[in-house]
């Protein structure tokens, strides 16, 4: 079941998308906050998708898009009752996969939300605080770890969005420009910087780096990992 995080300190639009999407078997978590959202996600992982206002009062729509994209790439459609193009052009470019304008129409934010995940696709590990790949490791995405066996290691931002990526699309061959475009959408990288990232993650999280269980190389495409079942 998928699960969406609905964020705006308007407490009846929360209830309104809740039921919206409840009723259309989702599973459904709401805070008027971002700060209180991010709280949430360090307690008890990520959501598959997020609905997040954009004006609220501390951090805004944009603000919590940037944290949470430091170590995943999570999607997110913006709530706005601001029409101005250049906002709507900030969403769309920077932050967002798309952007509902309010008022809204529940059954339309329902179909935007389904096109999202149907193109996002279905994680294929639990989105737990602790998502568990097998006995010998899990991953903290908020709080950017892995855990091994005996110990806790620290991950970057970009190793903890390379796993995040490769974990979402997991039995399917992720390429060497999508990882790319994803972890530097302003472009001017190449495939080098990829690949030290890569070999820096191999060295944290498996056992042998020279032999990969997790992180597999796709010759002239680019990198796999493998789905629970191939792990057992």
């Amino acid at each position: 079941m998928f699960r969406i995080l609905v964020v705006d300190d308007d407490e009846d639009i929360c209830a309104l998308v809740r039921a919206t999407f409840e009723h259309a078997g989702y599973h459904v978590w709401t805070t008027n906050s971002a700060e209180a959202a991010l709280a949430l996600i360090q307690r008890i992982g990520l959501p598959h998708l997020a609905i997040v206002d954009l004006h609220m009062p501390g951090m805004d729509g944009f603000e919590f898009c940037a944290a949470v994209q430091r170590f995943s790439d999570l999607p997110v459609i913006l709530l706005t009752a601001d029409a101005n193009e250049a906002t709507i052009v900030r969403c769309i470019e920077q932050y967002a996969e798309d952007y509902v304008t309010k008022p809204f129409r529940p059954r339309e934010l329902l179909a935007r939300a389904g096109r999202v995940l149907r193109r996002i696709g279905d994680f294929g590990y639990t989105l737990d605080a602790q998502t568990r790949i097998d006995e010998g490791l899990a991953v903290d995405f908020a709080g950017q770890r892995a855990l091994l066996q005996t110990k806790s290691v620290t991950l970057t931002p970009t190793e903890t969005k390379i796993l995040y990526l490769l974990m979402r699309n997991s039995g399917h061959t992720v390429t060497n420009d999508f990882l790319l475009r994803r972890l530097y959408p302003e472009g001017d990288v190449f495939e080098d910087t990829l690949r030290v990232h890569i070999r820096h993650l191999r060295q944290k999280i498996e056992l042998n780096p020279a032999a990969p269980r997790y992180i597999l190389t796709q010759r002239g495409a680019g990198y796999r990992f493998p789905r629970a079942n191939e792990l057992a």
